[in-house]
Parts: structure tokens; C-alpha cells; sequence
């Protein structure tokens, strides 16, 4: 796949994955976040998240990181010069911190759940929490339709599978959230208004793109309940 055409249909989009607010309000739920808690919302995107993220605790302040400047600036375009937000270009792996919450929506995948908990490990505060959310099997094992979608990410793993990874990583589970229907719709409408934006004059790279994105989207109607992604909280073993 072309990274410029990736680029390309993407620009501009409100959020890189599936998502919502109420997924952050449930977050909030679960944990007690300190006044002044800091906050990093890693693989931030163009920044979808970190409104709702400064809602979980008074004078909140969080630190957005991403390695696309292309994502980066569209969240500039609302952040930028706010006092409670830094933007930073950077690796994922190493976001700084230290934090009482990081916050990682749909991107744990790139470098793996035991890799990524054993990365962030020195990132958090004594007390501090990791919420992610990640691309899981509902039924498990899963067809052989199903499997065939998700070829390319042979990682993919069940519920319990993904609270083994948290296990061996030396985390335990607070709490997990399947991300809802409207969650996946907030994705995927702004990302189907492009594709038809841009099809007509589409190069073949990008054609090629958006005929992965159909196939995608396709994929989600017919399958969307054998799999989806779990939220899960997590928090380091002593």
C-alpha cells in the first residue's frame, strides 16, 4: 500500500480508528485520576481523544504523540498554544513521562501488547494506568472468513488472549470495553465522504488504497460481530 495514498485518503479525517467519547467517559470510571493527573495520549492521530482525555481530572494536562507531522498538525490546528496540551513528534515506544494515564487508541498493534506494557512500564507514575485498545476476535477461534480478513495481522488474538499478553507482560486487568457500533460509524462515515470525494480522479495507487479501505469497510458489515477492538485498563503488577 502507498504510504502517499494512504496519506492522501486520510488527510483531514477525524479520527484515525474507531472511537468515541463515551469510551473515555467509561475510562474515567474505572480509574482515579490525581488533580493535575498527567496524561499521555500516545499515537495521538489529528487529536480526536485529547478533549475528552482532559475531561478525567481537574487541570488535567496532556502530552499528544505522534510520528505522522501530517496528524500532528491537525491537531495543532486545535491545540496549538493551549496550556494543557504539548504536541510532540516521537516514537511511540518512548513517550516520556513520567504519566498517570497513557492512553494508546487502536495502535498498540504496530510494535505488539507485551512490547508495548514493557516500554511504557517506566513511562507511568508510581500508581499510574494504561488504557489501549486493540483488534480482537469475539469469537474465538473465528471462522475461516474471518481469519482470512485479518491475514495480515497474525497476531490477533481473543479476549483472553489479549489479558494473557497483559499477564506475561506483568500487568493485571482492571477493566475492558467493547468499542460500541457508533464508535467504528464515527471512523468510517468521514472516512466513506473521502473515499467517494476522491475516487473519480483517483491514480491507481490510490484507487488501490481505496479498494482496501471498501474491502475493509465491507468486511465490518458482514463480520462486525465476530470481531472488533476490546479497551482494556491495565495497571503494573508490584
Amino acid at each position: 500500500m502507498s504510504a502517499q495514498a494512504f496519506l492522501t485518503l486520510h488527510r483531514n479525517l477525524p479520527r484515525e480508528g474507531p472511537g468515541e467519547p463515551a469510551d473515555i467517559e467509561w475510562l474515567g470510571r474505572q480509574i482515579d485520576l490525581p488533580e493535575g493527573a498527567a496524561i499521555c495520549d500516545n499515537a495521538c492521530g489529528p487529536g480526536a481523544d485529547i478533549g475528552p482525555l482532559l475531561e478525567l481530572a481537574p487541570g488535567a494536562h496532556v502530552t499528544a504523540i505522534d510520528h505522522h507531522p501530517q496528524f500532528l498538525g491537525q491537531a495543532a490546528e486545535t491545540w496549538a498554544g493551549d496550556p494543557r496540551v504539548d504536541l510532540a513528534m516521537g516514537d511511540m515506544r518512548f513517550p516520556g513521562g513520567p504519566y498517570d494515564l497513557i492512553w494508546c487508541a487502536g495502535a498498540v498493534y504496530i510494535i505488539g501488547i507485551q512490547e508495548a506494557l514493557t516500554s511504557w512500564r517506566e513511562a507511568l507514575k508510581p500508581g499510574g494506568v494504561i488504557a489501549f485498545s486493540e483488534p480482537c476476535y469475539f469469537k474465538y477461534p473465528p471462522d475461516s472468513e474471518v481469519l482470512e480478513l485479518w491475514a495480515e495481522y497474525p497476531a490477533m488474538t481473543g479476549e483472553e488472549g489479549i489479558a494473557a499478553r497483559v499477564r506475561a507482560a506483568g500487568y493485571e486487568t482492571i477493566a475492558t470495553r467493547r468499542l460500541s457500533d457508533n464508535a467504528w460509524r464515527n471512523y468510517y462515515k468521514p472516512l466513506m465522504d473521502r473515499m467517494g470525494e476522491l475516487y473519480e480522479d483517483a491514480d491507481d495507487d490510490l484507487r488501490a488504497v481505496l479498494m482496501a479501505h471498501a474491502a475493509e469497510i465491507k468486511a465490518w458489515d458482514e463480520y462486525g460481530d465476530d470481531f472488533g477492538y476490546l479497551l482494556s485498563v491495565v495497571r503494573p503488577l508490584p
